[in-house]
């Protein structure tokens, strides 16, 4: 891969594209992106770029779809603390423009009173997927991601459907993207923590999981063709601030993150709500 942006005190000088179509983004000596071509706006070579902007290079049709309750002792501190848990994945849908990045602020929306933590990993689908078995479903993620689905509460909870508390203002942070050979099946282990202002708040494993990412991705495919971008985000453990007593929310000046043994750490700053405005505007993709 060739180096297509270079940041050299506050921007970033575009390079050229590699033959293969394939892109990285690069700030300092930190790479923040790899991904095909298409997924990121490309100033022409040698434009210096001022005060860049990243943000996910996720397709604009791509579908985020989220499993809720993917942990046994998440679901024991939850809504299915009495009732088990059921015979099939709880799945709800996240819009692309929610997403942002590490180091990107977080606003509180203005009628919550903070904002709830999830720790997870996101894998990404590489190949079409439709009446897919488990084994052929797992052999297209292409890689994973951390990923963090800060969550407003209070709009979550005003009826049975979570989308509108899930879908805050750039309430998505995800991280690089790992190839899949090289994080392994998460049904082996992986640690999952998130801290808040550096205390551990999470610290789960993998092994904890519910619904495997092959067999959920398979179980979608009999009802939707998944396509070549779209992201399962597998659920988050126990150690939710609104489980516990009294409830512990992030507030502006709080700093959430998510580390996943083999994915890194993803890092973002809580702000008030005047903030919203950094928010993607629909539609936008890749680096700007």
């Amino acid at each position: 891969m060739r180096i297509v942006g270079v940041a050299d005190g506050g921007g970033i000088t575009v390079g050229s594209l590699a033959g293969d179509g394939s892109v990285t983004l690069i700030a300092g000596l930190e790479e923040f992106w790899a991904a095909p071509a298409g997924w990121l706006a490309r100033p022409p070579a040698g434009e210096r770029v001022p005060k860049p902007r990243l943000v996910p290079p996720v397709l604009p049709g791509a579908r985020v779809i989220c499993i809720g309750l993917n942990y046994r002792e998440h679901a024991e501190e939850g809504s299915y603390r009495d009732a088990g848990l059921p015979e099939h994945p709880t799945l709800f849908a996240r819009w692309t423009q929610s997403l942002t990045v590490g180091g990107a602020p977080i606003p509180v929306p203005r009628d919550e009173e903070g904002l709830d933590w999830e720790g997870e990993i996101v894998a990404w689908v590489g190949r079409s997927l439709a009446d897919a078995d488990p084994e052929t479903a797992l052999a297209a993620v292409v890689g994973y991601s951390t990923f963090n689905d800060v969550t407003a509460r209070r709009a979550q909870k005003l009826t049975s459907q979570w989308i509108l508390g899930k879908n805050a203002d750039s309430s998505g942070p995800l991280g690089p993207m790992v190839p899949a050979a090289e994080v392994g099946d998460l049904r082996d282990g992986l640690r999952v923590r998130t801290r808040v202002n550096g205390e551990i708040v999470q610290d789960g494993n993998t092994t904890d999981m519910v619904y495997p990412v092959g067999e959920t991705l398979a179980h979608i495919s009999r009802t939707f063709t998944l396509r070549p971008g779209d992201l399962l985000a597998t659920g988050t453990p126990a150690g939710v601030g609104y489980a516990r007593t009294p409830q512990w929310l992030l507030q502006p000046g709080d700093v959430v993150e998510v580390e996943v043994d083999r994915l890194g750490v993803l890092r973002n700053p809580i702000v008030g709500p005047g903030h919203r405005l950094l928010s993607r505007e629909p539609g936008q993709q890749g680096a700007a």
